[in-house]
């Protein structure tokens, strides 16, 4: 019988050191070809949008899909796991909660092994449900990390992100731009990140913008980059304005564009000095929810979590 599984259940089987050994486990996994990733397509109808992404993964033995639809009510996620050997549903789950983990869990993928080795500090550009994991994460994956300052335009919500996480309210951009490891997490439609803003070594983690008419950084934030990559080079030249503008304007080139799943897997070296600045922009991998989910159920089988439906 197919588990159905909540967002309160999600929250109590996995935290954002689970996230971060299944989406490593994930990209270990494509880079061995055991993972078949679709891009995210959007449908769209007045009032809203049905958004679609798919993946297989063979060492766990599931294949998954992920679907939310958003409208001014909100946005509701699901994914269904299907067991590939039997083609049973094994899953359904909501997966607001399980998408917040696992796109914080994928930038603590990229701090991993990107960021340098003495990354002290944290800065974070807007304060939203995603940036909550983006901080536990990346403080789980590099442990160095001792201040986390935090900027957003609503200071209410400012004040009360950094109770909850334990960070440092900014005035300034630039401020929460200028740290070792530097998040965006906005839904701006204009660069919030400049390029100026960053120090040597900095390690840029974009993750807000998944939408080729948004951008979170600007120009100068590629031209003054040593290493780029994404989590998928056919999902970014689909929606990553941050990566789609600057190939057209001449700034960059996809053959300088590389993919997270390369450096976790030897292939590719990212950081070749302390002094590099390198860029990870996420959009969100079909893959990363399969992996997650296949944990979350894993752990619900154990404790008798769920209902069966």
């Amino acid at each position: 019988m197919p588990l159905y599984l909540n967002e309160a259940e999600i929250g109590e089987l996995l935290t954002p050191a689970d996230a971060l050994e299944a989406v490593e486990g994930a990209f270990r996994r494509i880079a061995a070809g055991e993972v078949d990733n679709r891009p995210r397509y959007r449908h769209q109808f007045e009032g809203g949008a049905f958004a679609v992404m798919s993946a297989t993964d063979l060492e766990l033995g599931y294949a998954g899909v992920k679907s939310y639809v958003s409208t001014a009510q909100g946005t509701r996620f699901v994914v269904v796991l299907y067991d590939s050997s039997t083609s049973e549903v094994a899953a359904v789950i909501e997966a607001d909660k399980l998408g917040q983990l696992r796109t914080g869990a994928a930038s603590g993928v990229a701090a991993k092994y990107l960021a340098r080795d003495d990354a002290t500090t944290l800065g974070i550009l807007g304060c939203g449900w995603q940036a909550e994991t983006q901080v536990q994460c990346i403080r789980e994956a590099v442990p160095t990390i001792e201040h986390v300052l935090a900027y957003c335009r609503t200071e209410e919500k400012l004040e009360e992100f950094c109770k909850k996480v334990s960070a440092e309210a900014c005035e300034t951009h630039r401020e929460a731009g200028g740290q070792d490891i530097v998040v965006t997490a906005t839904t701006s439609r204009d660069p919030v990140l400049r390029g100026e803003w960053l120090k040597e070594g900095a390690l840029v983690c974009a993750i807000g913008a998944n939408d080729r008419r948004r951008r979170e950084l600007d120009n100068v934030v590629l031209e003054r980059a040593a290493f780029v990559c994404c989590d998928s080079s056919e999902q970014a030249r689909i929606e990553s304005g941050d990566l789609v503008e600057p190939v057209e304007q001449g700034i960059l080139d996809w053959l300088e564009v590389h993919e997270l799943h390369e450096v976790v897997a030897g292939e590719v070296q990212g950081r070749q000095s302390d002094r590099d600045i390198v860029i990870f922009k996420s959009n969100g991998l079909a893959a990363w929810d399969v992996a997650a989910a296949a944990l979350a159920l894993e752990r619900a089988w154990a404790r008798k979590v769920g209902t069966e439906v």
